[in-house]
């Protein structure tokens, strides 16, 4: 009997000390303002990311409202390509590059559809932006905006170039001639993959246009 006394006491020794750690740790806790728990804390789920993902149209109705086209908006930090459709009106060869520039750039111009928005697209080019062909002595490709590009934000300017250089609007080797409304100079602009990547950082290169 004195055997297991003795052992029951050495246990309880044993024990003491954890349990006075335990206590003083719960107590430390409460100090500084938390609240101890035994189980997990659940802070929610991580922050979701924006998925830039799209359903586009079925093809039938691609069809019956017009040419179909692809635009760029803004999702993310980035450019991503969109399908459209637009409906070009019937015109002489040399105002159809202004007409298709037209029909882009009232898709850039309007917010993205409600499920679009949804899944992180957006545009910065103005509401009511219209373009229109070379004045006297400019390039034949040349497109004048009704705002000049230098006001635009580096990001619409972007949206802009890369959406016609992608386009009939464009010349061969995918440039776009662009001036504004008054008689300065237009310049060439390109749509790069560091523009595609930051346009609210990288401005789309450009370069003076010689000739006429």
């Amino acid at each position: 009997m004195k055997a297991r006394r003795t052992g029951t006491r050495r246990t309880a020794v044993r024990r003491a000390p954890a349990l006075l750690t335990v206590g003083m740790l719960g107590t430390l806790l409460a100090g500084c303002g938390i609240r101890a728990t035994e189980v997990p804390t659940d802070f929610g789920p991580a922050p979701s990311r924006v998925s830039c993902s799209q359903t586009g149209p079925e093809v039938s109705t691609q069809a019956q409202r017009g040419l179909p086209v692809r635009v760029f908006l803004l999702c993310g930090s980035s450019l991503v390509a969109v399908d459209r459709t637009v409906r070009v009106p019937e015109g002489a060869a040399d105002s159809r590059r202004a007409l298709v520039a037209q029909g882009l750039l009232d898709e850039l111009s309007q917010q993205p559809p409600a499920a679009e928005q949804q899944a992180g697209y957006a545009t910065r080019v103005p509401d009511g932006t219209t373009v229109s062909g070379p004045q006297s002595g400019d390039p034949d490709d040349t497109l004048r905006l009704s705002a000049a590009p230098g006001s635009l934000t580096s990001a619409g300017l972007a949206q802009i170039v890369c959406t016609f250089s992608d386009s009939a609007a464009a010349e061969g080797d995918g440039s776009v001639i662009l001036g504004g409304p008054d008689d300065t100079r237009p310049r060439r602009y390109r749509c790069t993959d560091e523009v595609r990547s930051r346009p609210d950082d990288e401005e789309p290169p450009s370069s003076e246009v010689t000739g006429g």
